[in-house]
């Protein structure tokens, strides 16, 4: 089985890099981007198989990046998982409302970040 690429969006560089050693550590392929529009390029030019968004960032929300995703036919196949540090209930339900796969409020435990990458990627069952 090839190696699963995770893209994280993330604006904030101290919890890139923790994030970043923690999904590279799960064995997945990792790439980081810190604005929105350097986001869209990075899936453009090599898609993801998810991508972990934040909703805060530089140049475009998160929120406006998955409606993109979505609506983007090449992208169709990139799963997203939305990170936020903002209000609970209402930005998880804005988050899947514009089509993200799953949603997590910061902070996190980081092994249930990790469970959660792994199951949305398949990972770990006998496909």
């Amino acid at each position: 089985m090839s190696q699963k690429t995770v893209l994280l969006v993330e604006d904030e560089d101290n919890i890139a890099l923790a994030l970043t050693h923690l999904i590279g550590r799960a064995g997945f392929r990792l790439r980081r981007e810190a604005t929105g529009n350097a986001a869209l390029a990075a899936m453009r030019e090599d898609p993801p198989d998810l991508i972990v968004l934040d909703v805060m960032l530089p140049e475009r929300s998160g929120y406006e990046i998955c409606e993109i995703i979505r609506r983007d036919p090449d992208l169709s196949g990139v799963k997203v998982l939305m990170i936020t540090a903002g209000a609970g209930d209402v930005a998880r339900r804005k988050g899947l409302a514009v089509g993200a796969d799953a949603f997590m409020t910061k902070p996190f435990a980081t092994a249930d970040l990790t469970a959660r990458i792994t199951q949305m990627l398949g990972e770990g069952s006998d496909d």
